[in-house]
Order: C-alpha cells, then sequence, then structure tokens
C-alpha cells in the first residue's frame, strides 16, 4: 500500500506540472530560432490556398506548386494579370522583440517597363500598433536610368507611400537568387541581402528612408505577406510570373545564400 501511494503521489505531482506550462508554451519559436518554414515539398502539385503556418490572399492571381527547376521537390509559381496580386500570408508571426529575419529564393520572369515608376512589392510586413506597412523587398521600374532595381518601401504611415530603390541593386529578369531581410526594431532598420551580400544601399532606419520628415517606426509585426503585387494599370508586360522556394523566417539569420549565409 506504502508503494501504490508513493507511485500516486509521483504521478499527481506530474500532473500538476504539466498543468503549470503555460498554454503558449507551445507556440515558442522551433529550433535555431524558426518562426516558420517552408519549402513546398509536402504540398500536392496544384493550386493552393493554404499551408502549414499560412493562408493567401489574390487578386487576379494565382498560387500553384509545381515542380522544382532543380528536378527535386517542389516550388510556388506565382501568376498574376495586369496590377493584380497573389501572396503567401503568414499571419500568425509573434517575433521576438518585433525584430525578424526573412530569406526566399525567388525568380522574378519580367519586371514592368511600363508604366514609368511603376512599382512592386514581393514582401509586405504589418501588425498592431499603426497602420504602417513595412516592405523589405520591392522595387521599381526607372525610366531615367533604364531598368528595374530593387527597394525598400512603406505606406499607409506617417512617412507616406515611398520606395527607396538603389541603381546598385538592379533588378534581374530570370535569374534565381537568394533574397534575405532583416527587420530590426531597435532602429527600426531594414537591411536587405542578394545572394548572401548586403545592400548596404537599401538600408532604411528611423531617421533615413525615403518618405517624409516624420520618423519611420514599425507595428507590432503579427504578418508577413510574400509574392508579388504591382500597383500601376495597364503594365507592360501585362502579366508577371514569379517562382519561389526555401522560406524561412527566424528571429536570427537563417543562412543558405552564400557569403556569409
Amino acid at each position: 500500500m506504502a508503494l501504490l501511494r508513493k507511485v500516486a503521489a509521483t504521478l499527481l505531482a506530474a500532473s500538476a506540472a504539466l498543468l503549470a506550462i503555460p498554454p503558449t508554451a507551445s507556440a515558442t519559436p522551433a529550433p535555431h530560432g524558426l518562426l516558420a518554414r517552408e519549402n513546398f515539398d509536402r504540398l500536392p502539385l496544384g493550386p493552393v490556398t493554404e499551408g502549414r503556418g499560412w493562408s493567401t490572399d489574390s487578386r487576379d492571381g494565382t498560387l500553384t506548386v509545381v515542380p522544382s527547376n532543380t528536378g527535386h521537390g517542389h516550388e510556388l509559381r506565382i501568376h498574376t494579370d495586369g496590377n493584380g496580386r497573389a501572396f503567401l500570408v503568414f499571419d500568425e508571426l509573434s517575433p521576438p522583440g518585433n525584430s525578424f529575419w526573412g530569406r526566399v529564393r525567388l525568380r522574378v520572369g519580367g519586371f514592368p517597363s511600363a508604366p514609368d515608376w511603376a512599382h512592386w512589392t514581393v514582401a509586405e510586413a504589418s501588425g498592431v500598433g499603426s497602420p504602417t506597412l513595412v516592405r523589405p523587398l520591392g522595387g521599381q521600374f526607372a525610366p531615367t536610368d533604364g531598368g528595374n532595381f530593387w527597394g525598400v518601401g512603406s505606406d499607409l504611415g506617417p512617412t507616406g507611400d515611398w520606395t527607396s530603390w538603389k541603381t546598385s541593386s538592379p533588378a534581374v529578369a530570370g535569374k534565381w537568387q537568394c533574397v534575405e531581410f532583416h527587420l530590426d526594431a531597435r532602429d527600426n532598420r531594414v537591411s536587405v541581402y542578394l545572394d548572401g551580400v548586403e545592400q548596404s544601399g537599401l538600408t532604411v532606419s528611423t531617421k533615413e528612408h525615403g518618405g517624409t520628415a516624420d520618423d519611420f517606426v514599425f507595428p507590432g509585426f503579427d504578418r508577413l505577406k510574400l509574392g508579388w503585387q504591382l500597383y500601376q494599370a495597364d503594365p507592360t508586360p501585362s502579366s508577371y510570373d514569379i517562382r519561389m522556394d526555401d522560406i524561412a523566417l527566424g528571429t536570427r539569420r537563417v543562412g543558405g545564400c552564400g557569403n556569409g549565409g
């Protein structure tokens, strides 16, 4: 009987310990600080509307899982017509310190050549406490410089609608690139890396950005969209095809992009 009482007491203590674990414990980041990851290999081929930890948002656009260009696994094909949009939406984010890294392999089939100053977005982060949309990956067609260039941008916040593109970071069509971005809330800083190399000219922060004289301040991030949107009507070309693969979001640099990655 004494042995049975001892076993029962041990089981009760273990149960109490389990009940004491807060319900948010299951939402803690994955090993190595990962917040989300998607390589599409576990999804069936064909149109897709959701995955693990993400949904989709589209208008005049489609998202389809297709065989990888490498011949192994799957990747995502994004297609839009005109100024349509098609995004994966990670809407369960809660990055510690309101800061996180993102990495994605992507290939844009073609960039706009009209109208002048047409601009486009590949990544957009948003959240609570402010209407500010932070666009760490995007760019613009600059007719004065004869091409499209990567840029960081924002909209709806006190700094207005802007895309801070640089000719030092040309956007090349038909080429696979490994792209990373870092949203650092300590100085509301956005940094961008292409194939592992930091594009220092694209960095923006609280006081240094492409908008009004107001401070650029992050919202409390809880949502990230990855995909494609072009904002001007009747663009040339009239449709866009983007491929994406190897998406990872983390509390620290995920790596895998070559130099320093």
